[in-house]
C-alpha cells in the first residue's frame, strides 16, 4: 500500500486534468460521470500486433511521398520507445501527423488562410526495431493560430500515435521543439503541472544525427508507464490541433 501511495505521489502533476479551463475544448470534452470499469477479461487481453507489411517504402519519409520536394526546413526525428525499466518496446506501430511549414494541416477541418503544400501530406508511419528505435524524415511544422483565446498560437509540434503488443489502447502524445517562444503561452502544453514531465515532451537537438547539407535532427524518446512516463493525450484531447 505504501509503495502504491509513493508511486501516485511521484506521478502527481505529470498528466493534465481532464477538465482544464484554460484549454477551452476540455470544458466540453472532459467527463462528468464516473469512469466505467472494464471487465477483468478485457484487461488481460494482449494489445494489437502489427507486421511490417503494413508499412510502405516511404511511409517514414514525409519528404519523399510526392513527385516534388516539400517546402520548409527538413528535419530527422528519431528516438526509442521504452518501458518504465528502460527495456525496448519492439514492433510498435508509430504514426505521426503534423502541419506543414506554413502551419496548415492537409485536412478538411483546417480552413485557415495558410497555404497548402502540394508535395506534403503531413502523415507517416513506421515500426520500432528490436531496440525500440524509430526514425522519421519530415519538414519542421510551423506554428498556427487557433480559436482557444485571443491571439492564441500553437507552438510547432508533431503528433505521435502508438499501437503495439502489450499496449491495451491507442496512445497519443505531442512532440515539441527546444527553444520555442510560444510554449509558455500554450494551454495544452502547460496543462501538465509538473515542469520536468512537461519538458519531457520537448525534443532534444541532435547534431550528431543531423544529415550534412540535408536535415537537422531531433531526438524524442517515449517512455510507457512509470515515474518518467511520457504524457499521453486523453481521449478528449485527441481531436485537438
Amino acid at each position: 500500500m505504501m509503495e502504491t501511495q509513493n508511486l501516485e505521489s511521484s506521478l502527481a502533476g505529470t498528466q493534465p486534468d481532464y477538465h482544464y479551463p484554460p484549454y477551452v475544448s476540455s470544458v466540453l470534452r472532459s467527463p462528468r460521470m464516473p469512469l466505467v470499469v472494464l471487465p477483468q477479461a478485457l484487461l488481460h487481453c494482449d494489445g494489437p500486433v502489427f507486421g511490417h507489411g503494413l508499412i510502405g517504402a516511404f511511409d517514414h519519409d514525409l519528404t519523399a511521398q510526392h513527385p516534388g520536394e516539400p517546402i520548409g526546413e527538413r528535419i530527422t526525428v528519431h528516438g526509442r520507445v521504452m518501458d518504465e525499466d528502460g527495456r525496448p518496446v519492439r514492433n510498435a506501430l508509430i504514426e505521426v501527423w503534423q502541419a506543414n511549414a506554413a502551419g496548415r494541416y492537409r485536412h478538411k477541418s483546417d480552413q485557415s488562410q495558410m497555404p497548402l503544400d502540394p508535395n506534403f501530406s503531413g502523415a507517416g508511419r513506421t515500426m520500432t526495431d528490436a531496440e525500440g528505435r524509430y526514425m522519421f524524415r519530415t519538414i519542421k511544422p510551423g506554428p498556427y493560430p487557433w480559436k482557444n483565446h485571443y491571439n492564441a498560437w500553437r507552438p510547432a509540434h508533431i503528433h505521435f500515435s502508438l499501437f503495439g503488443a502489450g499496449i491495451l489502447s491507442r496512445l497519443i502524445t505531442q512532440m515539441y521543439f527546444p527553444g520555442d517562444p510560444l510554449q509558455p503561452f500554450d494551454p495544452i502544453f502547460n496543462s501538465i503541472a509538473d515542469e520536468s514531465a512537461r519538458n519531457r515532451l520537448v525534443s532534444r537537438f541532435d547534431m550528431d544525427r543531423s544529415e550534412p547539407d540535408r536535415a537537422l535532427a531531433f531526438s524524442f524518446d517515449i517512455v510507457l508507464r512509470g515515474a518518467l512516463e511520457t504524457h499521453f493525450d486523453t481521449p478528449f484531447e485527441r481531436q485537438a490541433r
